[in-house]
């Protein structure tokens, strides 16, 4: 295997004092660079939570950028948008080596939104492991849910494999996606990816387990409209309810197989 040297608490966002993790292959140094974007519900989650995808993106020889990105009640939409936007400038001009024609972006859950959310933006090739995509059109079918948060998980310790993968919470999804828009339901719109589609938007890897928490109609409409957008786009829906990082080494080969043809 190939030794990876990881810097960790690099600052890449000077006035916030945000900082990223960087994961070099020692080996090859000339291919792409991917934004590996850790999940939570823009509530919680840190960067080294995603140490183990990052160790394995780098073996694939991708210089792997790792950031954390600002969570409630310090930040809501569409700052953390703003947050990860400033990682693709800060990667461009930063002195890492990495081919800069190939940047990508990957992300679970939260992270899966943000990821999607820089294939809009910049045009790179993104995969969304069980991403956000369902916001307005879910709140709006979906009144009658009382939102609660959870309770009954340590996400600080327990491992990102193990959250959330019991399948459907109606009253969770409703409250963190409430929560990121600071319970403004006007914001809804605005803050659905699926209303910002373009020509332009970079390839698209989507997964979702299709009984898991995340609803994987979201799937299915983006998957639409990129259609006919004409936007390459790769799906694959798992049996189960595994959320995002809880099916990582079932989705590996895909997602490399991704990675391979795009970044």
């Amino acid at each position: 295997m190939a030794k990876i040297i990881r810097s960790t608490n690099v600052i890449y966002q000077d006035k916030l004092g945000l900082t990223l993790d960087v994961y070099r292959n020692q080996e090859q140094q000339n291919g792409g660079a991917l934004i590996d974007l850790h999940g939570g519900g823009w509530f919680r989650g840190d960067k080294a939570k995603d140490r183990d995808l990052a160790m394995q993106l780098a073996q694939l020889g991708y210089l792997v950028v790792v950031p954390n990105y600002r969570l409630t009640p310090l930040a809501y939409f569409p700052e953390p948008i703003e947050d990860v936007a400033a990682v693709v400038e800060w990667l461009r001009q930063s002195r890492e080596i990495f081919n800069r024609q190939r940047i990508g972006a990957i992300g679970s859950s939260a992270g899966g939104n943000l990821a999607i959310e820089l294939a809009i933006r910049y045009g790179i090739p993104a995969v969304s492991w069980s991403g956000i995509i369902e916001i307005d059109d879910w709140l709006e079918d979906h009144k009658d849910v009382v939102a609660a948060a959870d309770t009954k998980q340590d996400f600080g310790k327990a491992a990102s494999a193990k959250i959330n993968q019991s399948g459907a919470n109606d009253s969770f999804y409703k409250w963190f996606v409430l929560n990121y828009l600071k319970n403004n339901v006007k914001q809804a719109g605005a803050a659905a990816p699926i209303h910002r589609l373009s020509t332009t938007t970079g390839p698209l890897f989507l997964v979702n387990s299709l009984n898991e928490f995340v609803p994987v109609s979201g799937v299915l409409n983006l998957q639409r409209w990129l259609v006919e957008l004409g936007v390459p786009t790769m799906t694959k829906l798992l049996a189960g309810s595994e959320h995002a990082k809880g099916y990582l080494e079932e989705i590996m080969p895909a997602t490399q197989a991704f990675l391979a043809e795009f970044v």
